[in-house]
Order: structure tokens, then sequence, then C-alpha cells
């Protein structure tokens, strides 16, 4: 068994989620009527159910089958856990044949392979890629942790960081006052660097509403830095907000009744309270496709337009706004790691690529790339400290494609691959001295000439 069978939230008190915890021995029967009423609501999930040949084709671009060698780590495989139980309960051959169609009847042995293999998925969606039918197993992953969070089955780490958004706005817990200090240490930082007086409006009215990832402000420290800078060099009138300091929306990856669409719907109150005509989303794969994709449909349609920092970086640069001396980066040979949410489920593919090429002179491309990019490896959230040895199982393809590259600075923008990283390349540097992982952002910053 997976680690996660110690990390399974299963207290009474699931605020802010509003469910109750479903007692043991109701649990069975809880299943099947939570899975009629998802199987009406979720037709992708239906064609996977129906239309998968098991041709196999997924398990070899699968890096958690890859990395674990577990059979039921195959996308496939892992669909099946829920196939059985759609062929039992609501098709005529598993009624009548049983076992010989595939068909399982729901136990509790079942269910809790369910805890485990669902929360070993990345939900990165490269299986979808590949499959010969199109078919999305990252959709079925997703249905599977919806009706166990509303059994009360919720890993402590996902529970933790939705209390933390609902009470403060943001994954790290960062109050007002600690918003305002840490904008005040940057906007000093970049003064003494620079010699330029960089401000960081918090909770004013403007044009453009940031929303930087809340790490931005601890670990990822240059990627605020470096939005800070891009916004002074191209004069935008723009704010972030105390009350939402967080791209990142894990609702994405286990809860969208409930937590996503309670993210997003702080995301358009702050907007309008604030009057901007624009969002703009930082570093955060999944964030910038909850936020694009989710907003309109969970909250309604926004008076305003959303869009990602790098899309914005690459038409400022496009526009000749920014003057960039990529020799400043000289001291690095720089690879860019494409996040899933971003890239696979939302297309930001070549803008990274522009905004690169502008600041960097050694870009070296890892294969492969773009659409069919390996995840970092906590995908679908998986960043719990009990599962940090089965994180370096699964990335020990990307740690490959990246020594391939022969660059000693990994450029992940996104927030939770800036976060597994370090657990996936635990003493890389004695291999590659100076290695470094940082964001796209980062190196807008470096690069930056201001005036």
């Amino acid at each position: 068994m997976s680690a996660i069978k110690t990390i399974i939230h299963l207290e009474t008190d699931l605020h802010p989620i509003p469910v109750t915890t479903t007692e043991p021995e109701k649990r069975v029967e809880r299943t099947k009527q939570l899975f009629e009423k998802m199987r009406n609501q979720c037709r992708s999930v239906v064609m996977a159910m129906e239309n998968c040949t098991k041709c196999g084709r997924c398990a070899k671009e699968c890096h958690v089958y890859l990395g674990t060698g577990d059979p039921d780590n195959i996308p496939t495989a892992r669909a099946d856990l829920m196939r059985a139980v759609y062929k039992k309960y609501f098709t005529a051959g598993g009624k009548l044949l049983g076992s010989f169609v595939g068909a399982r009847e729901l136990d509790d042995e079942l269910l809790e392979k369910w805890v485990n293999y669902f929360y070993q998925c990345n939900e990165c969606r490269r299986c979808a890629v590949f499959c010969p039918l199109g078919i999305d197993t990252a959709e079925v992953t997703i249905m599977a942790r919806q009706i166990l969070v509303y059994l009360g089955l919720i890993p402590k780490f996902h529970m933790s960081i939705a209390k933390q958004v609902d009470k403060t706005g943001n994954n790290m817990g960062i109050p007002k006052g600690a918003c305002i200090d840490s904008c005040e240490f940057i906007e000093d930082e970049i003064r003494e660097e620079t010699g330029v007086d960089v401000k960081i409006p918090v909770d004013q009215k403007a044009e453009i509403l940031y929303v930087p990832s809340s790490a931005d402000f601890f670990t990822n420290f240059d990627t605020m830095v470096g939005a800070a800078k891009f916004f002074h060099a191209i004069g935008a009138n723009w704010t972030i907000s105390s009350e939402i300091l967080e791209a990142g929306n894990f609702g994405l990856f286990f809860d969208h009744d409930f937590t996503m669409k309670s993210h997003n719907n702080r995301l358009v109150r702050v907007a309008k309270k604030l009057g901007v005509k624009k969002v703009v989303q930082g570093e955060c794969g999944h964030g910038w496709r909850a936020a694009r994709m989710y907003t309109p449909s969970l909250s309604g349609p926004v008076p305003f337009e959303i869009t990602h920092i790098i899309e914005e970086a690459a038409a400022a640069i496009q526009r000749g706004q920014l003057k960039l001396d990529p020799s400043k980066n000289d001291d690095k040979i720089v690879t860019l790691h494409d996040p899933c949410n971003a890239v696979r489920s939302s297309n930001l593919m070549e803008e990274p690529r522009i905004v690169l090429r502008a600041c960097v002179n050694n870009f070296v491309e890892m294969y492969p790339n773009r659409e069919k990019n390996f995840c970092c490896g906590s995908g679908g959230g998986i960043l719990m400290e009990e599962m940090i040895e089965w994180r370096k199982k699964v990335t020990q393809v990307k740690r490959d494609q990246v020594r391939a590259t022969g660059a000693n600075y990994l450029c992940a923008p996104c927030s939770i691959c800036k976060a597994q990283f370090p657990v996936a390349f635990e003493g890389y540097e004695k291999e590659v001295p100076g290695f470094k992982i940082g964001g796209l952002m980062d190196l807008v910053g470096y690069a930056l000439v201001l005036e």
C-alpha cells in the first residue's frame, strides 16, 4: 500500500467543505448513489468507462507507472477500479455476466484501492495525448476524488490547504499585515539592487489585479521580484490583493463542487471590488487552468479579462516595451519544463519560449516537450511530506530529461513544480555544480534594465 493510506482525513469536522463524513458501514451504498449522480454530470467519464480497448498505449507514457512499476498505476488499470463498478451497477452486461466482463461489487477493499491509486495519479493528462481514442483518465481520477470528498476521505494536506484559503485567501496563511511587510521588503531589495523605486501596490483600485502564488513571498522570492519589475517596466496601473494572494486553486485536484468554486468566487468578488479590467495570474499551472477555464462556468460571466503573466510578458516583448539584457543570464544554461496544466491543458506553449529567447542566450529544449512533456511528479497536489520517497521515484524520467540537456538552470514556471523539483533533484548539484531551479519571471527580472 502507498503512504496515502496514512494521510486520509477522517474527522467529522470537514469545514470549509460542507459535507458530513459517511459512516464506514454506509460508504458502499453512498458511493453507488454518488456514482449515479456523477455519471449523469460527467460525459467524459462515461466515455472513458465505455470506450477503452485496453491497448496499453498509456502504460509507457505514464511517469507514475514508469517510476513505481506498479501495474495498478497504468492509467487504464487505475480507471478499471472505477470501470468495474460502472459495469456492475450501470451496464446490462455487468449485471448479467459479472466478473466475466470485468464487473465487480463495490466493497471496502475496492474503495480502499480507490483511495490509494486515485491519489497516486498526478492528473497530468499525458496519457490522453497518446491514447488512440483520446480518453482522458485524469477526468476519471477527478471524479473518483470528488466522490471520496463526499465520503469524507480527504488527504490531510489537501484539507489543510482548503482551510487556509478559506480563512486567509492563500495557501500559506499570510495575513494582510505580513503581505504588506513582504511587499515593502521586496521594494527595498529592488531599490538596493537597481536604484529604481519599484512599488508593489496592495489592495488599491487599479486596472490590473495580479494574483501571485503565495509561495512567491517565501521560497520563490525572485519570481515576485521579476513580476514587480515587469509591471514597473511597462508602466502598468496594477495591484495585488491581500484577500486573494493565491493563484493556486487546489479544488481543481479534488473538489470542484465547493473548494474550486469558492476560490473562483473570491477572485471574482475581489476583482469587482477593486474595479480591475484585467486579472493576471502568476506562475501556477493548475491555478491558471482553474482561473481561465473554470471561472466563467462556475462563477458566471466576468466583467474583466483573465490572462497569464507569461502571456503579458511575451506580448510586451513583441511590442518592444521591455529593455532586456540577456547577457545578465550568461552564467546559466537554461532548459524549460512545460507545466502540465499550463501547457497541455491550457495551451500556454509558445509564449514561455518567446520570453526565454529574449532573456537568455543559452536556452536548450528538453525532449519531449510542449504537450508531450512529462509531469514534475507532484501534479494533482501530491506535495505531502509523507509521499517524498514516492515523489522521488516518479520523477526519475524528468531527471533524465534534464540531465540530457546539460542545463544548470531548470526553468519551471509553476509553483507546484518549483516545490517538487528540489525533492526530485536532491543531490543533483554534485553532478551539475551551481544547478538551480527557478521561475520564468525570475529570468525576466534578472535581464530587465530598469530606467
